[in-house]
């Protein structure tokens, strides 16, 4: 089924816009993708959707590998110090870190569910290359499961959620932390989980919007360089036992490339006696939870993923 008109508007001229693509770039140019910021202009609330006021955006520090990472906070309460703690590994690749894209996605799960939400800023390729964003990602989450009180939140009530490549991230976490039973549950947004088969596409679409096939090879090689695909810290799905796993929610578009993975994930999770539930969005393209203003089922998924968190998060309807 063909997509909306103004989804396949958007998805024909992003790649056109200045620095809207990877594809093809030159390493000058992805350092300057990397020090962007996303302007706040009314196009972009429009395509992005608007944060909420009522939500505190600021900064804190966490514990990195090599030196403190940054982490964007997004508090619903500032006055309050109990509310769980919500860990979001932002999309881009492994390359890009346009932290702002996932202020209207954010600042609603944070008042919503509630909880305080944390974006961690982590190191990403090409330099360095993998596995630095694993890295920080498991330290991040280690650190605030001994310290998140430092930040305004209960670690004892702790999730993971990742959008893309940080869904991939995500999920190497959950799985590198499972014996330490520090995550409540995992919410991963279509995420990357093999990186060791073919370029991607789509049965209809030889060529899929968003995430297209050169799109993909250009963040592949840019993340491992020369580091072997088969690691199960690049392509969790290969990791040899995913027993123990946290509750997971699985959120994918019927027209993402990674549609068929992410089906793959949530059955080799089933089997392995995770609960699982997978959502599958309609006309909804990689990265749609990113871009309410063009795929309105974003709507939808924030909802759901509300509801999901604070299942876990908030156990026996505990909400404030």
């Amino acid at each position: 089924m063909p997509l909306p008109l103004r989804t396949r508007l958007f998805a024909w001229l992003l790649p056109r816009l200045p620095g809207g693509t990877v594809a093809g770039a030159h390493p000058e140019a992805i350092a300057r993708m990397q020090e962007r910021t996303i302007p706040d202009t009314p196009v972009t609330r429009a395509v992005m959707g608007r944060p909420l006021a009522r939500v505190r955006i600021d900064e804190v520090e966490v514990q990195g590998v090599e030196q403190a990472l940054t982490t964007r906070r997004y508090h619903p309460d500032p006055g309050r110090d109990d509310l769980p703690l919500l860990v979001y590994l932002h999309g881009g690749g492994w390359v890009l870190r346009d932290l702002e894209v996932a202020d209207w996605l954010l600042t609603r799960v944070a008042r919503a569910t509630p909880a305080v939400v944390l974006s961690v800023d982590y190191r990403v390729a090409p330099e360095p290359p993998f596995p630095a964003a694993v890295d920080d990602a498991v330290t991040a989450i280690r650190w605030l499961s001994a310290h998140g009180q430092q930040v305004g939140g209960d670690p004892r009530r702790m999730a993971v959620m990742g959008e893309s490549a940080g869904a991939n991230l995500a999920t190497v976490a959950a799985l590198t932390l499972r014996n330490e039973r520090v995550l409540a549950a995992q919410i991963l947004l279509y995420p990357p989980v093999d990186l060791t088969g073919d370029i991607r596409s789509l049965p209809d679409d030889p060529d899929p919007p968003i995430l297209t096939r050169e799109g993909q090879r250009t963040f592949r090689a840019l993340y491992l360089g020369a580091a072997d695909p088969t690691d199960w810290r690049a392509s969790p799905l290969l990791a040899p036992d995913h027993r123990g796993l946290p509750p997971t929610l699985l959120v994918v578009g019927d027209h993402d490339p990674l549609a068929p993975d992410v089906r793959r994930y949530a059955e080799v999770l089933e089997r392995s006696g995770v609960p699982v539930r997978l959502r599958t969005y309609r006309d909804a393209v990689h990265g749609f939870l990113c871009f309410p203003g063009v795929v309105h089922h974003a709507t939808q998924a924030a909802v759901d993923i509300v509801t999901e968190l604070r299942h876990h998060l908030h156990p026996g309807g505990n909400t404030p």
